[in-house]
């Protein structure tokens, strides 16, 4: 009996892009199309079978254990991203401040899908949601050097919408306007929290 329930609810990829440099800038390029292999998007800073870890994990492990990467792509929604710039006041926040290696339209409360979700795409390529993408400092300063005043907003407003990171499960290519499946696992709450 499968484990994961394919839903219908689905999304369009309406962004795509690659952090050239995460030491030099957290900033990604826009791009028509990817390559997804199982270390993650080719010629991305975050692809890689491993990673060191940070400070999002220090509890688990010191700062710099290798471990495995389970943040190689960061994906974002159309709708939050919209919502979490009216709350700062802005027009509109740009992909590429906020290192965004997609973005969708169509999935809602896209930040709230569960961990281990799948997000198939359309030409066979599959992406496992790790988590939740806590806002940081990062996109806050990328943001303040395009709207002086703004940054300081970022993690206050983008709370509980910044996206999900996730890892390669299948490989392929994946365009722009291509279509996406949420197949999600099953839902209970652990009783011993």
């Amino acid at each position: 009996m499968p484990i994961l329930t394919a839903t219908e609810i689905t999304g369009t990829v309406t962004w795509l892009g690659r952090v050239a440099d995460r030491k030099v800038s957290l900033a990604s390029e826009a791009v028509e199309a990817v390559d997804v292999g199982f270390a993650g998007i080719e010629g991305e800073y975050h692809s890689g079978l491993i990673r060191e870890s940070c400070s999002r994990v220090k509890t688990q492990y010191p700062v710099g254990t290798p471990i495995r990467n389970t943040r190689q792509i960061s994906i974002l929604s159309v709708e939050e991203m919209a919502a979490t710039a009216q709350a700062m006041g802005l027009e509109h926040i740009a992909p590429e401040w906020v290192g965004a290696s997609m973005i969708l339209e169509g999935i809602p409360d896209f930040t709230q899908i569960p961990p281990s979700s799948r997000l198939l795409f359309a030409n066979g390529a599959s992406i496992v949601v790790d988590m939740e993408n806590a806002p940081c400092q990062w996109p806050a300063r990328e943001i303040e050097g395009h709207h002086p005043g703004h940054g300081a907003r970022y993690k206050a407003a983008a709370k509980g919408r910044r996206g999900i990171t996730g890892w390669v499960e299948a490989e392929g290519r994946i365009r722009l306007g291509e279509a996406v499946r949420l197949h999600v696992p099953p839902q209970r709450l652990y009783p011993h929290l």
